[in-house]
């Protein structure tokens, strides 16, 4: 059990702690002083992240109630805590946390090589296919347990987007909660960050650019599976295809994304009648084998290239190369 450091202060005789502090059995009240880290995040989603182990019925009970306070003033939960705030938690038990396990090997090996671009602000990798971009739903690890197990010294590191576990390429980690703010402000405001992808699809592509504007409607199946469907009740989603090279019986496409939804470029290039190669939700089954013959083992769908900039007029650039096995299948088409 964690202990907590106790500040001596004449208006209270409560537990204080600095922000990222955690007991898990807290007989007292608890005063946390918001440092940067916790700057405009909603004070649910504070509580619900730092009291693991509390049901969320709990965390909004004790809010409703008044028990947690900001300032000394009732809060609402979607109220975004700042600089300075002091939140006052109530006495909660939290469930023990169980011991985890260390990402394997391979995890920190491919994440080791990964890093493309690092600052004070931002960590850009080369993701690896075949790697999730965190643990959950039978994934012990991934991307940011692997890079928090390699940085123990870390003060923070979020995901600032996500890749799909099969994507490889350009994945952007902010290392400030400022930094993670202002580039999902860009992401929500589809401006200010230029995505480009590489993929390789069935057949001859025809016409040159395509601009591929068809809504897309996320599901659940009863599995828990995520398939994402073109639907007129959909969300609108809008990715311009460019061919790049065109083969004998394939071509390499080059995508960039106006939105980002769920699986969009694997979804609009199904729709536009050249799945990605290697796909096994949206793909062809025949085609499929025909690319593993030749020698491809993954999806080939690639975050090649990432271009934003934040409100203070920094432009990041970054390029992902392709992974060797990929490249030398180009190689290959290229010849044939």
């Amino acid at each position: 059990m964690l202990g907590w450091r106790i500040n001596c202060l004449c208006c209270y005789d409560a537990r204080m702690t600095q922000e990222n502090s955690v007991a898990y059995d807290s007989p007292a009240v608890r005063e946390v002083l918001i440092g940067e880290d916790g700057d405009g995040q909603r004070v649910d989603n504070y509580l619900l992240k730092t009291l693991k182990g509390v049901p969320k019925s709990r965390i909004y009970r004790i809010l409703r109630k008044g028990e947690v306070r900001v300032n000394k003033g009732r809060i609402k939960p979607e109220y975004r805590l700042k600089i300075g705030d002091l939140l006052r938690i109530p006495p909660i038990r939290v469930s023990e946390p169980q011991a985890q396990s260390s990402p394997a090997n391979w995890v920190l090996n491919a994440l080791g090589d990964a890093t493309l671009y690092e600052d004070n602000a931002f960590l850009v990798l080369n993701k690896p296919s075949g790697l999730a971009v965190h643990g959950g739903s039978g994934i012990s690890h991934g991307v940011i347990e692997g890079l928090r197990a390699l940085r123990p010294e870390a003060h923070f590191l979020e995901l600032a987007h996500r890749l799909d576990r099969d994507t490889s390429g350009c994945l952007v980690i902010a290392k400030k909660r400022s930094a993670l703010r202002a580039f999902q402000a860009l992401l929500r405001d589809n401006h200010g960050i230029d995505k480009r992808y590489l993929c390789l699809v069935k057949g001859r592509w025809q016409g040159g650019q395509r601009r591929i504007e068809a809504p897309l409607r996320k599901n659940v199946l009863s599995s828990g599976e995520r398939i994402v469907r073109v639907s007129e009740d959909g969300k609108p989603s809008l990715s311009v295809f460019s061919p790049e090279s065109i083969f004998a019986d394939s071509s390499l496409i080059q995508v960039k994304l106006i939105t980002g939804r769920t699986h969009q470029v694997r979804v609009h290039a199904e729709f536009a009648g050249h799945p990605i190669a290697g796909d096994d939700k949206y793909g062809d089954e025949a085609f499929n084998k025909l690319m593993a013959s030749r020698g491809l083992k993954r999806l080939f769908l690639h975050a090649a290239r990432l271009r934003f900039t934040l409100p203070e007029h920094l432009t990041i650039e970054v390029e992902a190369p392709l992974e060797p096995a990929l490249q030398q299948l180009l190689d290959q088409l290229k010849k044939a």
